[in-house]
């Protein structure tokens, strides 16, 4: 239950800032915001009675909007409720009168947790690193593009017109002019981060279109999941709101470079503070070595969560800066796996695999499971991977996305990591996504087929 004076406090807070409504959100299997909207004093009422609920079965949404039902997931479609972090308070600046966001657990009536929803997989992975006496410390790069909206943007997506009346063309890796073409734009954005606690880092222009990176600064994975899941939406509202869409699309443009969410990792002794990745000699540690082991032995299984579409896989065809193998390597972006230069305190592994379209929840989850899986198993790693490994045939990820989900399915130590239930519902919510994406006639197929068969 919540402390009858926190409750207080908050009302007051939300009554001081002139806050009337309240979104509840909790993030579905893609990381896309549900939920419910509601008056404050409706929403302080259901913090002490506890009766805010919806339905279990939000967590087996489809992209598409279909549901996977099944044994764990059933038509009885049994409510769940919902329990506000209210440490996720903030407010929403987007919206036309004062509104506040939190983001939400999920509960039983009995109290269990669900464990269908994202935010509990990883809360469910951390769990197990803090039984060793371990804390997970990550830092996402999130890659995205904005997009003219144009009619059949779908179908041809084109770059805005920036300041000066002209679209981005071509490759401009880190221009700095490219990145004045909007900035009433990015002032909205670090405006809305402020707001909602989202703590960014660097912005620069990548290497496509109008495409752009932000990097949110490193801490505690579920903190920084947190951010990851507002700073998808901010994105996405800012730039409606200049006219624009933004897309975090693996790869929206098929002549161009892919978007990623490149995720760092490391592991801290939670008595002492250390980043057990390094020995006191500055030497990687045998943890270390087995924590990249782990990655690039079950990595290739957890690609439905760093690789979750289809169109996740066209962007491993764009050469430079997407990967396609789980080789590790120092200061060398054409391996799965980079380890960046840095003390001892910062020694940390780069997971360059994920896209991002990913789901932040369940992308740093699994990514975080492999490397558990190779800490308690003992493993170690291949050799450091020396030159350019973008034609290496060794280690190669999955080419094709039933190749990932068939992976996945046989590989019993990440179910029984991320929990078999949540793992048997999402397989079936992507294949459901793949037979909704086999429905649908390609361009290709009108170009070459319609008249020519």
């Amino acid at each position: 239950m919540y402390d009858p004076k926190r409750i207080e406090e908050l009302d007051n807070w939300l009554k001081s800032e002139g806050i009337d409504d309240i979104e509840c959100m909790v993030a579905d299997l893609a990381g896309i915001a549900r939920g419910k909207a509601m008056p404050r004093t409706k929403f302080i009422e259901g913090l002490k009675k506890r009766d805010m609920k919806m339905p279990e079965t939000l967590f087996g949404l489809t992209i598409h909007g279909d549901y996977a039902l099944n044994d764990y997931l059933r038509e009885t479609e049994q409510d769940v409720i919902l329990l506000p972090d209210l440490e996720t308070i903030c407010k929403t600046p987007w919206q036309s009168e004062p509104t506040a966001g939190v983001i939400c657990d999920c509960v039983y009536e009995n109290g269990q947790a669900v464990e269908f929803s994202p935010r509990q997989i990883l809360r469910r992975v951390l769990d197990l690193y803090r039984n060793e006496g371990w804390q997970p410390i990550v830092a996402p790069e999130f890659e995205f593009y904005l997009i003219d909206r144009q009619e059949n943007v779908e179908s041809n997506p084109i770059p805005p017109r920036g300041r000066s009346g002209q679209r981005d063309t071509g490759s401009s890796p880190f221009s700095i002019d490219s990145l004045d073409e909007f900035p009433a734009f990015f002032d909205d954005i670090y405006d809305a981060c402020e707001a909602q606690r989202v703590e960014i880092d660097t912005l620069i222009h990548e290497a496509g279109p109008a495409q752009y990176e932000f990097n949110v600064i490193h801490g505690d994975p579920l903190n920084v999941a947190d951010q990851s899941f507002l700073f998808k939406r901010i994105g996405r509202q800012v730039a409606i709101r200049h006219n624009m869409f933004c897309t975090f699309m693996a790869r929206p443009y098929p002549d161009t470079f892919g978007s990623a969410m490149h995720i760092h990792q490391s592991v801290q002794d939670i008595e002492t503070g250390l980043n057990i990745f390094a020995s006191a000699d500055d030497t990687d540690s045998e943890l270390f070595h087995a924590h990249i082991a782990g990655m690039q032995k079950y990595l290739p299984a957890a690609m439905p969560f760093i690789a979750p579409y289809v169109n996740s896989y066209r962007r491993f065809g764009t050469g430079l800066s997407a990967p396609t193998n789980t080789h590790w390597s120092r200061e060398n972006r054409s391996v799965g796996l980079r380890v960046p230069s840095g003390p001892r305190e910062a020694r940390r592994v780069e997971n360059r695999i994920a896209g991002s379209d990913v789901n932040p929840y369940l992308a740093i989850a699994a990514s975080l499971a492999c490397g558990y899986l190779g800490m308690k198993e003992g493993l170690s790693p291949s050799p450091e991977f020396k030159g350019s490994a973008y034609e290496a045939r060794g280690r190669a990820l999955p080419e094709h996305y039933l190749e990932g989900l068939h992976n996945l399915r046989d590989c019993k130590p990440l179910a029984k990591v991320l929990g078999e239930a949540f793992v048997n519902t999402y397989i079936q919510a992507k294949e459901m996504e793949y037979e909704s994406f086999g429905t649908v006639l390609s361009p290709w197929e009108n170009k070459y087929l319609l008249l020519s068969v």
